[in-house]
């Protein structure tokens, strides 16, 4: 690449001077998606919520959601992504389950001295991609770099905001709902396996924005939450414990493709561990179950009901033989820098 001076991240990059303006101006070529946003080449940015929005006092007001992620990867690119797509795909989905349209990220980048620089700009297109496909722009952010053997490659921070009428809680969860998913589960977590451990499968990364599926069916959604770290075993056990229900799976619809389940036995990981950056299960009231999973299957022809909710606590698996199991949250050592 022609604007690419040299091959590797220095130290003086990092330092506050001319060197580090011409490594935040390259980056910033990347993210060109027109906003409202102002002041953003200034320390933080602004959006204006207008004085009607500020003024109302209703169930109408935008509510303003806030969150943010750190993001450590092992390896930083894999078959469907990059440790830049899942920072930007993290944080978007984080506002969407809660039911947000995100309009503004902050990317914070650490970086290592002696990465190369073509991988940084590679994740940094990846970065601008996500960005214009979702339209979500990049505000606001900071860049340092770091002494080698201080960091391991680069790790990337994001923060995001979004708006909302009606905030979607884990808590929301009732007896009669029925557990629905976006589409099969723990793909993400084969992709980054199978690289690591030399296994061959077609799978890919599911890492993926989540604001137009779920924005289609929010109306719709008591509980919606994304299974990242710790997979659907952590978030279901989580939405159970929160809305104080139980949450029964059925074995004969579980949410994973034939490898995940074969890598999963081969590698003795729990596949209800398994993290997805591109999926989400939520539970929806049993009369509107259906109409939701046909909005869903536009998106992912994998969607579907997978369990309901009942009186109680905790989460199970109803076995293929009648039996239940408990399925426990996630404890110990899992896999580790997945996202």
């Amino acid at each position: 690449m022609k604007d690419v001076i040299k091959k590797t991240i220095a130290l003086e990059d990092g330092g506050g001077g001319e060197k580090s303006s011409q490594l935040i101006a390259q980056i910033r070529k990347n993210f060109t998606v027109k906003s409202k946003w102002k002041n953003t080449q200034d320390d933080g940015a602004v959006f204006d919520l207008g004085r009607d929005a500020i003024n109302r006092v209703s169930t109408e007001t935008n509510k303003l959601v806030f969150t943010t992620d750190a993001f450590i990867v092992d390896p930083i690119f894999f078959a469907g992504g990059d440790i830049g797509k899942i920072a930007m795909c993290g944080t978007i989905n984080d506002l969407s389950v809660m039911g947000a349209k995100p309009i503004g990220i902050a990317l914070s980048v650490v970086i290592e001295e002696g990465f190369p620089q073509a991988d940084l700009e590679k994740i940094m297109r990846s970065i601008g991609k996500i960005s214009k496909e979702a339209g979500v722009p990049i505000v606001t952010g900071d860049t340092k770099v770091t002494e080698k053997g201080k960091l391991d490659k680069i790790e990337i921070t994001t923060s995001g905001v979004g708006l909302t009428k009606k905030i979607i809680s884990n808590s929301g969860a009732q007896a009669g709902d029925v557990v629905i998913t976006s589409g099969n589960l723990g793909e993400h977590a084969v992709a980054l396996l199978a690289s690591r451990f030399n296994y061959k499968t077609k799978i890919k990364s599911d890492c993926q924005p989540l604001t137009r599926e779920i924005q289609s069916v929010s109306q719709y959604l008591t509980a919606c939450k994304d299974p990242t770290r710790g997979g659907m075993a952590a978030v279901l056990n989580e939405i159970a414990e929160k809305s104080k229900v139980k949450i029964v799976l059925d074995e004969n619809n579980l949410p994973f493709a034939k490898e995940t389940v074969a890598l999963s036995g081969l590698l003795g990981i729990d596949k209800f561990s398994f993290p997805s950056e591109g999926r989400f299960v939520a539970t929806v009231p049993q009369k509107q179950a259906q109409k939701v999973i046909k909005i869903l299957q536009k998106f992912n022809a994998q969607a579907k009901i997978i369990g309901s909710v009942e009186h109680g606590k905790g989460l199970y698996l109803q076995t293929t033989i009648g039996s239940t199991k408990k399925i426990e949250v996630p404890r110990g050592k899992l896999i580790p820098r997945i996202c």
